[in-house]
């Protein structure tokens, strides 16, 4: 059988809880060369009878053939096991740029990508991912779960079937995150919590799919695709940036010691509601000077949904002294977007703050406020 008139997805399985077992302390750790077995042993997510009738033992060893889907397309995929397995709270730019240069030797064998990953840090791969695939043609997909899928519990079968079946069903352009039956855009997502199944959101923009007794794409929300822009991958990425949190006990002594870490470049400040901070002359004077020194400042809500507004001085006054309002960023895709555009070679500092002004990956949503007088 010609495996060309298969649709084709490469499956980087970069670490996580959905691979995991307990170890003889009962706590739960990377499990090496298991997870395909399983795979290959679950009738869910391996038509192990259909292959054997068909292939005549065509099929390499890391690959799978997803039971027949509702339209018909037959669904071949690939499992790339990394080593060492990453728990991702050890996931560090290299790991992203590790991924992105995956993606890009293997761009042109694949319709598409499913990247395996662990749940804790899956916002920012996602996030980082998007900025470094630029002209993206094909999905991919970030998912994982929250529960091993060797339990006989676990929401590990229903994560990682849908995402190979959307990814071998549809043409979605954008590096997304599939979790708990929703599709949503990769750098619009943050974990939302650590005991539900239902542990991503997309706060600040709708999913891209909902799937129940169907799927349901919704075009209007999907990125189109730039047939013009060549894919290709940017890893050069600015490690210099940093996020902190205001809180009301906050000092300028405080903040300028963090301010001037050696090496900083980039800062996220989340603030309080639609951007504000404590209006104190001290605290105004330390950001005004790290903006004089050229580092790049950033300034997004703490809240989980909304934006940064200009509707009250507190946040207007952040504006005047050269901090850039984040809008409607997660701190997971501001924090990218500062490591992309930090890493950008031959702009102005000028030419940068206008960058992370701008909605590069439908990463914010830009408003316009009146001038307050």
């Amino acid at each position: 059988m010609d495996f060309e008139n298969f649709r084709r997805i490469l499956v980087l399985y970069v670490g996580g809880t959905i691979g995991m077992k307990k170890n003889c302390y009962d706590v739960l750790e990377a499990a090496h060369n298991d997870f395909r077995a399983k795979i290959k042993s679950s009738s869910s997510l391996h038509d192990s009878k259909w292959a054997r009738e068909n292939l005549h033992g065509k099929l390499k060893e890391n690959q799978m053939i997803l039971p027949q889907s509702g339209n018909g397309q037959k669904i071949l995929y690939e499992i790339i096991e990394y080593t060492p397995l990453l728990d991702s709270s050890n996931m560090t730019l290299k790991d992203w740029i590790r991924i992105a240069k995956d993606i890009e030797f293997y761009y042109h064998n694949y319709n598409g990508f499913i990247v395996l990953h662990g749940t804790d840090t899956l916002a920012y791969t996602a996030s980082a991912l998007s900025f470094m695939l630029n002209g993206l043609q094909k999905t991919v997909i970030v998912t994982g779960s929250q529960i091993p899928i060797f339990e006989s519990r676990s929401d590990a079968n229903n994560n990682f079937f849908g995402s190979l079946y959307i990814c071998g069903s549809f043409t979605i352009p954008e590096v997304c995150v599939f979790f708990s039956n929703k599709l949503f855009r990769g750098n619009r997502v943050a974990k939302v919590c650590t005991e539900d199944l239902y542990a991503f959101d997309s706060p600040n923009y709708p999913a891209l799919a909902h799937v129940g007794v169907g799927i349901k794409v919704h075009e209007y929300f999907i990125r189109k695709i730039d047939y013009a822009e060549k894919f290709s991958v940017y890893t050069d990425l600015n490690p210099h940036v940093a996020v902190i949190e205001f809180f009301p006990t906050i000092t300028a002594e405080m903040l300028s010691a963090f301010l001037t870490i050696p090496k900083l470049q980039g800062v996220v400040i989340q603030s309080f509601g639609t951007g504000n901070i404590p209006s104190k002359l001290d605290l105004l004077e330390v950001l005004g000077a790290a903006v004089a020194r050229c580092i790049l400042i950033v300034n997004i809500t703490i809240s989980a949904k909304g934006a940064v507004s200009m509707s009250y001085a507190t946040g207007k006054v952040l504006q005047d002294i050269g901090v850039i309002s984040g809008e409607d960023l997660t701190v997971e895709a501001a924090l990218a977007k500062l490591c992309y555009v930090l890493g950008l070679p031959g702009l102005t500092f000028e030419e940068r703050k206008e960058a992370m002004r701008t909605d590069l990956r439908g990463e914010m949503t830009i408003q316009k406020y009146e001038e307050i007088k």
